[in-house]
Formats: structure tokens, sequence, C-alpha cells
């Protein structure tokens, strides 16, 4: 099964850093960072910021590429491509598939996440973000 998503970031409020967009999917129970299924030969990049769009409610500006997650679902394989994406503008309404949406320090949704390969993916974003000097300060 083919996915992609984006961890979505933005500069937070007053200037001191950054913040991540973690979501809520009740479904599953867990927080996690948007991403979702492919359609039939659609573009990885163009499907990860409409999952963004279609979770968070968030446009965003799609930036370097990031780890790509590989795992087993019900024994068959997935392989989920993500990109750092800083948000642009929208807003979040709850919806069937995500009930919660949150805006949080690095730290903080590195251990709000639900699982470690979505964790290791905060470092991913971070490192991406010093090496392009997106944020140059952020030390996560």
């Amino acid at each position: 099964m083919r996915a992609a998503g984006c961890v979505l970031w933005r500069r937070a409020p007053g200037g001191d850093g950054i913040q991540l967009a973690l979501v809520h999917r009740p479904k599953w129970g867990d927080w996690s960072h948007p991403k979702g299924k492919l359609k039939p030969r659609e573009d990885p990049r163009r499907g990860a910021l409409r999952e963004v769009l279609e979770e968070t409610g968030a446009t965003c500006e799609i930036g370097p590429e990031l780890p790509t997650v590989r795992y087993l679902v019900g024994g068959r394989p997935k392989e989920v491509r993500y990109w750092a994406a800083e948000a642009t503008g929208g807003g979040f309404i709850p919806n069937k598939e995500v009930d919660r949406m949150l805006w949080l320090p690095p730290d903080v949704a590195r251990d709000l996440l639900t699982r470690d390969r979505d964790r290791e993916l905060v470092a991913a974003l971070l490192s991406a973000l010093h090496a392009t000097g997106r944020v140059p300060d952020e030390d996560g």
C-alpha cells in the first residue's frame, strides 16, 4: 500500500521556534502526522498535500522530503513517503477521520506521538529545516 503525508510545521506565535501539527484519529485512537493512502497513479507529493488539506484544513508549502516509513498493516507492507511542509493558511474543522488537531513545540509533539516511527520524523524535520536555514536557532 502506498501512502504519503507531511510533518506540518509553522513558526510559533511570537516567533519563538516552531510548532508541529499533530492529528488525532478516533478510528485508531492515536496521535500522528497527517497522512493517507494515495489514489491510483497519484503523484506522492500531490497526495501528501491533499491529505494535509483533508485532515488539517491547512494549506502548506512543501519542503524537503523526509525519510520514507515502511511497516506492516494486517501482514501487508505499507510505505509512507513524507515531506516537511510549512503551513501557509487554512483552519482545522473536525471531520470523520480526524477529530482533533494540536500545534505543539517539537519536544512536546515528540512525546505525544503514539508511534516511534512518527517520533523519528520530528528529528528528521528539525535536521532538514536546519540544513535549509529555515529555522537556524530551533533546538526542538
